[in-house]
């Protein structure tokens, strides 16, 4: 009888685990690799939503930086939207994380990647979101500033412009983020994106957080961040006047909670085509400096 009764208790576990295995199997959100498959546009990562999509769900662009360009999609697992999907950050969106084999992000080849999800997939156009940082917040506001009336919000990260006309940024919400002791960028790149955003003349929808004593690299943890998105969430096309919400402070407390319920030695948990990589880096550092607002047409020091 105890044989008995100690083979019933190791079949129920057994079947308590492989139950559990399947529904994380099935929760987990899909992450596909796709090479060539958007005639001008780059190769790309597509993270699904989890559940049903029956229901529109809106979708988040992630342009990395210059370490990530080449031709090893897995380069862009290292950190940033996709990282923070593989660590487990719950984002309810359609993910799109291309790569850039060298040089300046093309907004056109992105805008050819964002047409082909839309295209094939049940996508709120309503909610189109942006964000990058380094190489990927010059990407970000090139692209934003080309198609302000697609991107409903956007994130720069420690980045700049290329495109000549960037008045098209007063359009939307868009908060960038930069540090005065970045060595790779210059902080003067996002001041002169701001000042050419100011003197379109409308730049309500503008933050701006200038930040003392943060780095190159500490910006990073803002992909991780669960209030990131909730940010970028909260804006629509459809909004009235597309006003910018109230935005979080990027305090060295905010910062320091970016990894916050995440399983930090996640690995990848969806399907490729190629072989899968490296897991994505957590060593970033936080600030706790104070930064500048702009919002209602004028600057302001606050804590950011």
């Amino acid at each position: 009888m105890k044989k008995i009764a100690t083979f019933k208790a190791v079949l129920f576990t057994l079947i308590t685990l492989f139950s559990s295995l399947a529904f994380d199997a099935f929760s987990a959100p899909k992450i596909t690799s796709n090479y060539n498959k958007v005639s001008d546009g780059y190769n790309f990562w597509l993270v699904e939503p989890e559940g049903d999509t029956v229901e529109k769900k809106p979708v988040v662009i992630f342009l990395h930086g210059a370490s990530l360009c080449g031709s090893d999609l897995n380069k862009v697992r290292r950190y940033g939207t996709l990282a923070a999907v593989e660590k487990g950050r719950e984002i309810d969106a359609y993910v799109i994380a291309p790569q850039n084999p060298g040089g300046s992000w093309k907004p056109s080849k992105v805008m050819n990647i964002l047409k082909w999800v839309e295209d094939n997939y049940n996508v709120d156009t309503d909610r189109v979101y942006v964000l990058g940082m380094s190489l990927g917040g010059y990407g970000t506001i090139d692209f934003a500033a080309t198609y302000p009336d697609k991107v409903a919000a956007a994130m720069a990260f420690c980045g700049g412009g290329t495109v000549k006309d960037l008045s098209g940024l007063g359009e939307l919400p868009l908060w960038i983020v930069h540090g005065t002791a970045d060595r790779s960028v210059s902080v003067s790149q996002s001041d002169r994106v701001v000042s050419a955003v100011k003197n379109s003349g409308e730049y309500s929808r503008l933050y701006y957080d200038r930040i003392p004593g943060m780095n190159h690299s500490q910006p990073a943890r803002l992909f991780y961040l669960e209030d990131t998105y909730k940010w970028l969430f909260s804006h629509s096309l459809k909004d009235k006047d597309r006003a910018a919400a109230e935005k979080f402070a990027i305090s060295g407390d905010v910062m320091k909670t970016a990894y916050s319920g995440l399983n930090h030695k996640a690995g990848y948990r969806g399907s490729s085509s190629k072989s899968t990589a490296s897991k994505a880096k957590t060593t970033r550092k936080s600030s706790s400096r104070k930064g500048k607002h702009y919002a209602s047409g004028k600057s302001s020091r606050r804590r950011g």
